[in-house]
This record gives structure tokens, C-alpha cells and sequence, in this order.
């Protein structure tokens, strides 16, 4: 987890440096481009909350992602302004809490931890297409203006682990049958030139099983929070 925060921060102060030495250019020397798209790569990163949990799951520790990918921008009116965005790219997510996740003989099951442990962490790695709407006040001379971004993200879940230590027991499984691989979810992005709110909620939950011994269904619906920027 430590790497994806140098990670994050390094992206951040990529995007920045980049876009002080776009803003650099003198406009007035280049041909304005009528026909300019909003193409960008974007990087994000956020607090991951799950959401429809049942009775005793908690979350514990830190809990966060990184996304990062391109989106190609496909503008739909004559002043450019407003866009369908659709993109590819990648999803890195690691949720802590007490839920204990067990896997044998291809049989996945699910129970509240009651006693202490060292660590008990959910990690995923995703490819994601979003596909948003896009709305914007920008021109094809001005690199600062308001943005709303809002659509849905497709994605796909080609790794996971859970990992479970306590003491001397270690519980460590890959690949988890009951995860619903398949994703999606609604997005929504707003802010201002480099520095925008970011809020994805997954629409399908994680598992399908039941905790414990119990009919009620493990669920879990990630929600995450976070910035994003995005780099022309």
C-alpha cells in the first residue's frame, strides 16, 4: 500500500508540472484548432467505503485505490463543449476488515472475525472502460475550465487475493470463486482545471454467498471517494 501512495503523489505532481508548462505557451502563436477533442489520461485516487454490509462487518485499516487510464473524447454539439468520453485503463483496490474469507475445494466461505488478528485484506486489480458524458467550458485556446463528468465504468477483476494473518495462521487465496468479477458502476466527476471530485458506486455487490451459517446474503458494494486529474 505504501507504493501506490508514492504512486499517487508522484502522479500528482506530474499532472501538475505538466499542465504549468502548457499554460506557458503562448497562445496567441498557435493556429487555434477548431476541431480540438478533449483527449486525456487520467489518474485518481480515493478511500474505498463498503456499503450493503451485514450485521458485525466492519472495515478496519486503511482502504483505498488507484485508477489510471485514457479517454478518448468524442464532442456531440458544434461548440465542443459537450462530449462522450469513452476510455480504457486500469484499477488497483485493497479493502481491510473483518469479514474472513476462506476458499477450499472451490467453495468460498464467508465469517465475522471475532478475535484479534494481524491483517485481514481484500486486493483487486481491474481493467475498466468508463464511458461518461462530458460537460465543460472550455475552448480550444483555454487549458482551465469547469468540467462534470457523470456515466457509467465497466470493468473486470483479473486478480484478486484475500489474505487473512494471525499469529502463526495465514489464510492467503487467489482468484476467489464467489467474487463477481464483472463490475460496473456509476461515476461522477467535478472540478476545476487540475483538481476534481471524484465518486464511483458500484451498482453490483462483490460476492455472491451467504455469511456464516446464515441465509443473509455478504454483499459488499464498493463506493469510492477521491481526486482525480487529468493530463491533455
Amino acid at each position: 500500500m505504501k507504493n501506490v501512495l508514492f504512486l499517487c503523489f508522484a502522479l500528482f505532481f506530474f499532472a501538475t508540472s505538466f499542465s504549468q508548462e502548457i499554460q506557458a505557451i503562448d497562445t496567441t502563436s498557435v493556429a487555434v484548432d477548431s476541431m480540438y477533442r478533449e483527449d486525456q489520461f487520467y489518474a485518481g485516487f480515493g478511500f474505498n467505503l463498503l456499503l450493503n454490509r451485514p450485521e458485525g462487518i466492519k472495515q478496519s485499516g486503511f482502504s483505498g485505490g488507484l485508477h489510471f487510464g485514457f479517454t478518448r473524447d468524442m464532442p456531440i454539439n458544434k461548440r465542443r463543449n459537450k462530449a462522450i468520453g469513452l476510455g480504457l485503463g486500469m484499477s488497483i483496490n485493497s479493502y481491510g476488515f473483518n469479514l474472513l474469507i476462506d476458499e477450499k475445494e472451490n467453495e468460498t466461505t464467508f465469517d465475522v472475525i471475532e478475535n484479534n488478528y494481524d491483517t485481514n485484506r481484500l486486493t483487486n486489480y481491474l481493467i475498466e472502460m468508463p464511458l461518461e458524458y462530458r460537460w465543460r467550458t472550455s475552448t480550444a485556446s483555454d487549458y482551465k475550465f469547469w468540467r462534470i463528468y457523470t456515466g457509467l465504468r465497466l470493468g473486470y477483476v483479473f486478480w484478486s487475493k484475500a489474505n487473512y494473518v494471525a499469529g502463526d495462521v495465514k489464510i492467503r487465496d487467489k482468484h476467489l470463486n464467489a467474487l463477481d468479477n464483472f463490475r460496473y458502476g456509476l461515476t461522477f466527476t467535478f472540478g476545476y482545471n487540475t483538481f476534481n471530485f471524484n465518486v464511483y458506486y458500484s451498482l453490483n455487490p462483490f460476492f455472491d454467498g451467504t455469511l456464516g451459517d446464515t441465509v443473509e446474503e455478504v454483499g459488499l458494494n464498493p463506493l469510492k471517494i477521491g481526486i482525480m486529474f487529468y493530463i491533455l
